[in-house]
């Protein structure tokens, strides 16, 4: 266990700029203090010199329970814990049932105080059909935010909600504060690509992005957009694929519209062209667009158009993204583990510095879920998370996953930085080899009002 009182040295990021060779002080799980300099302090202390101590990860988008029996909120948990991810805010589409009731909601909050090693926020749901009654005792029971789709991956476990649907839900949840965010693809574009693509035979990696093309996803970007406007909701694009869907959003945010947009970190790490090589690993809806649209979307990172970002994990096995006809294999890929290095990396590529990996993986997505200022800041009365993430490069190994998944498109990528230590409300869960804390240990975290 570690004491109730110590402090961790380090090159501490906050808020307002990085205190090289600083100190956090960490008292009954909450930070206590924040000092510049470090060699004063005289208590037990948590040693990582040279290394960057960034408040503890909070992944927006991630998906335990896609696969029956595969992972869940417990063997997901520890890849969190192995990736700097303090709190994962899981998704609602469970298989075989998502969380579209108060009663289900509460089941899943069990689960989490009985599974998980680090906190978890929850995103809710609605039914295809009915179901809005649902809606307010979800939000009471302490989802943080709705989760609705343009698209149909399933009529029941993943549904194509209505446009008049969604205005009904926006409308219900407006008042809370609450934001809706929705998964950006038009159906009639994709299910008429797809049908041509059949009819011709063709069934490739390539394929696969063209049935997929971009007014798919502007379409939908629009129509999501616009029924905030209608009902003065807070407006979320999940993940983002495209140079032109940021254009919209800060399009609508300057007309002084509720409208927020993330990106998935493999939008910015990979591009359609590595999936030669590593094929379905990487297939994603939308799809993981050409070279010259990811140097793009780095562009809006530099500019500050990007809300924050996310994993987007799902922990597939590896049977359902290894099928020879490629569009029938799922999409999505495990990212729990490797967001905070991944996206490390890129930035460090790009001399974008620490603190915009502080705001975009932790304060940007804690204040979206309005979980801030509990979570997502090194700041004296916040929970004291912490990802520590040594500076030395390293190569990322599929087979050091704590997680469910035997495989990560990652596999043999060149890493900026590895995370070394995690701390969730001032206990270590990582030590940079082997998680610490033990299942029942993570809480569920509730929207602060």
């Amino acid at each position: 266990m570690q004491p109730s009182e110590f402090a961790v040295r380090g090159n501490i990021v906050t808020p307002t700029g990085v205190l090289t060779d600083g100190l956090v002080v960490v008292s009954g799980g909450k930070i206590g203090a924040i000092q510049a300099d470090s060699s004063a302090y005289g208590g037990e202390l948590f040693d990582a010199a040279g290394q960057w101590v960034l408040p503890g990860i909070v992944d927006g988008q991630v998906h335990t329970g896609s696969q029956a029996n595969r992972e869940g909120i417990g063997l997901a948990s520890r890849a969190a814990a192995a990736g700097g991810v303090t709190t994962m805010v899981d998704m609602p589409y469970d298989d075989p049932q998502p969380v579209i009731s108060q009663a289900l909601f509460e089941e899943k909050v069990a689960v989490v105080e009985r599974e998980s090693c680090v906190d978890v926020a929850l995103y809710a749901t609605i039914a295809k059909t009915g179901g809005m009654h649902e809606i307010l005792p979800m939000i009471d029971a302490g989802a943080c935010a709705f989760k609705m789709s343009t698209y149909e991956t399933s009529p029941t476990r993943f549904a194509r909600i209505a446009p008049y649907d969604l205005l009904e839900a926006f409308s219900i949840v407006a008042p809370t504060g609450l934001a809706c965010g929705i998964h950006n693809e038009n159906q009639e574009v994709i299910d008429h690509e797809i049908a041509l693509a059949n009819a011709a035979g063709r069934n490739s990696y390539q394929t696969y992005g063209e049935t997929r093309p971009p007014i798919s996803e502007t379409l939908a970007i629009n129509e999501v957009y616009e029924i905030g406007v209608t009902s003065g909701c807070r407006a979320h694009v999940v993940h983002c694929s495209l140079d032109r869907g940021f254009e919209i959003c800060e399009s609508f945010k300057a007309l002084g519209y509720k409208a927020s947009i993330e990106t998935c970190v493999q939008y910015l790490f990979f591009s359609e062209e590595d999936m030669e090589v590593l094929g379905a690993k990487i297939k994603q809806g939308p799809p993981i667009r050409p070279l010259p649209e990811r140097e793009n979307l780095w562009r809006r990172v530099a500019q500050g158009h990007v809300d924050f970002v996310s994993s987007d994990h799902v922990a597939w096995s590896i049977d359902r993204k290894s099928k020879n006809e490629f569009l029938t294999n799922a999409s999505g890929m495990p990212g729990l583990q490797t967001l905070l290095p991944a996206f490390y990396t890129g930035c460090m590529a790009r001399g974008l510095g620490i603190e915009v990996v502080a705001k975009l993986l932790a304060e940007n997505v804690a204040r979206h879920f309005c979980l801030h200022p509990q979570k997502g800041v090194i700041a004296v009365g916040s929970d004291a998370d912490f990802a520590v993430l040594s500076p030395e490069p390293a190569i990322y190994d599929e087979a050091r996953s704590e997680g469910a998944t035997e495989w990560s498109p990652y596999h043999g990528r060149e890493m900026a930085g590895q995370v070394t230590a995690t701390f969730v409300r001032g206990r270590q869960v990582w030590d940079g080899s082997s998680v610490l804390a033990d299942a029942g240990f993570g809480q569920f975290v509730r929207p602060v009002a």
